[in-house]
């Protein structure tokens, strides 16, 4: 909320002037102040009504979905190679019960998200039937991926190096990037 208020007036603290270009300094004021103004709105929407109602449909999903977000997102890569081009050793894909697997549009098929980017959301189920004989065995459940993902990270204090192995199964075919793999498959 502070770097929010501190953008409206133009400002950046001095680690966002590392990251964000001079060129886009501009466009994160007026957002900001897009935001600032959309909570005034609100604010004033609740006093003047004399309800919460209002703050209910505009700022309360966000602030109670981000724990969702923020759980469902430790699932995806935490713990697993991070230098690898094969997504299947660096993705997981989870299963999880279709309240959420909605809310998160599908995206718990994570591997086939990486691995097939421009498949919309709604093809993944019908995507992860086609391809797991290629890739790990999911997470049985989001619980049981989050117990890997900090099981990991405890290990990863001790050594740094640490990294969860998802062995592929002996169906898989190996990984081809490049340009040899794409003539490859043209042929």
């Amino acid at each position: 909320m502070w770097r929010m208020l501190l953008h409206c007036v133009g400002k950046l603290d001095a680690e966002e002037k590392e990251y964000i270009p001079a060129s886009e300094v501009r466009k994160t004021c007026w957002e900001s102040r897009v935001y600032v103004l959309i909570f005034v709105i609100v604010i004033a929407a609740c006093f003047y009504y004399g309800t919460i109602k209002p703050a209910m449909f505009i700022v309360l999903p966000s602030f109670f979905g981000s724990f969702l977000v923020l759980m469902t997102g430790l699932s995806q890569h935490l713990g697993l190679y991070e230098d690898v081009l094969d997504h299947r050793l660096n993705t997981r894909t989870t299963y999880m019960n279709p309240i959420v697997r909605f809310l998160y549009w599908n995206m718990n098929y994570h591997i086939e998200h990486h691995m097939f980017p421009m498949v919309p959301y709604h093809a993944l189920p019908k995507l992860h039937e086609a391809i797991k004989h290629d890739c790990p065995e999911p997470s049985p459940s989001l619980s049981a991926a989050l117990r890997e993902v900090f099981t990991a990270l405890v290990r990863q204090r001790k050594d740094p190096s640490y990294t969860i192995v998802r062995p592929l199964p002996s169906t898989a075919a190996p990984y081809e990037y490049g340009p040899e793999a794409v003539a490859a498959t043209a042929e």
